[in-house]
């Protein structure tokens, strides 16, 4: 693998895994659409050993490194929610029973909710998913499938008209010069206290539901914060609130896939690629930070469309190209 190689596929993975536009269809179509030596990262995609492939250890080290800019992004939050976790935890231990007795306790346990299906499933079925379905064809296919899905959200959202519509968050306006915390204002961290508020709401039946819609994740084209995203739409939240419970959801399992496979980094597989690794993770790392921080003030007032037409040509184009 290039330098070249490295850069352009950290770009792409940094981007398209919280765009909801599948980075796993991405790190099939790409080096496809590329041809030449980039072939080569398309067969080494759908190795049966995953260890003995370069590839995958690059992906793993780019997921890792997705995860870490979703962590830092909503550090805040998540040292709120995980707190919440423990207090509830404590208190349950005491109690003999689930206790759960404030907001950033219960959502806590929905991430927990959600995150189980996802990762049964990955750890018994992501070796069948990866070995037959990480193919151009493939790929292409399901990202046009992604775009009806993303449509269909769009359905939801228009017919439950969303809270998240004004560029304020809980009515409290984004004042120019405010005083940030990293790359959020504290009228925007001030909001996702509220907005966790609603989020903890959330009956535990339409949770799983949502956390389900994660498994369709393992096709490569199916993004993961699009379905998400779409189950919380069809759940009646709004497109802010329905994008950053994807991205909540979507820390846990990219971050536990990644950390599970780390011991490739250091096998044979990696061996000779330690320099593009240590490019990549960079390079993703970055272009996660823009992304999620582009996404969450593009959902306040914009929609899921741009993407969901993206997902049907980019689709339809790659299918007739590999078919």
């Amino acid at each position: 693998m290039s330098y070249l190689q490295a850069f352009v596929i950290a770009l792409t993975q940094g981007i398209t895994e919280l765009f909801p536009i599948s980075s796993l269809g991405h790190s099939v179509l790409i080096p496809a659409w590329f041809g030449g030596s980039w072939q080569t990262l398309v067969t080494q995609s759908s190795e049966a050993q995953s260890e003995s492939s370069f590839y995958l250890a690059f992906i793993v080290a780019l997921h890792v490194a997705t995860a870490l800019a979703l962590l830092w992004y909503f550090r805040a939050d998540w040292v709120r929610i995980i707190r919440g976790f423990f207090r509830s935890l404590r208190q349950s231990v005491r109690a003999r029973r689930l206790v759960v007795e404030d907001d950033d306790g219960r959502l806590a346990w929905l991430i927990v909710v959600a995150t189980i299906p996802v990762g049964l499933t990955g750890v018994a079925l992501e070796h069948t998913f990866r070995t037959l379905l990480a193919k151009p064809t493939a790929a292409a296919a399901f990202l046009f499938v992604n775009g009806i899905v993303l449509f269909a959200g769009e359905r939801f959202a228009r017919r439950h008209k969303g809270r998240g519509v004004e560029p304020t968050h809980d009515g409290v306006p984004v004042r120019q010069g405010e005083r940030r915390v990293g790359s959020r204002s504290r009228a925007e961290i001030r909001a996702a206290r509220g907005a966790d508020a609603r989020l903890a709401q959330l009956p535990v039946l339409d949770v799983l539901y949502i956390g389900i819609l994660q498994i369709f994740a393992l096709f490569a084209g199916i993004s993961r914060d699009g379905v998400t995203m779409v189950g919380g739409l069809w759940r009646g939240l709004d497109r802010e609130d329905a994008a950053r419970f994807a991205f909540l959801l979507a820390t846990p399992p990219i971050l536990a896939a990644g950390v599970l496979k780390l011991p490739s980094l250091t096998g044979s597989a990696a061996a000779h690629i330690h320099g593009q690794i240590i490019l990549g993770m960079i390079v993703s790392f970055i272009a996660a930070s823009f992304s999620v921080r582009f996404l969450m003030r593009w959902f306040r007032t914009r929609t899921l469309t741009p993407f969901a037409i993206y997902c049907l040509a980019f689709g339809a184009i790659s299918f007739f190209r590999f078919v």
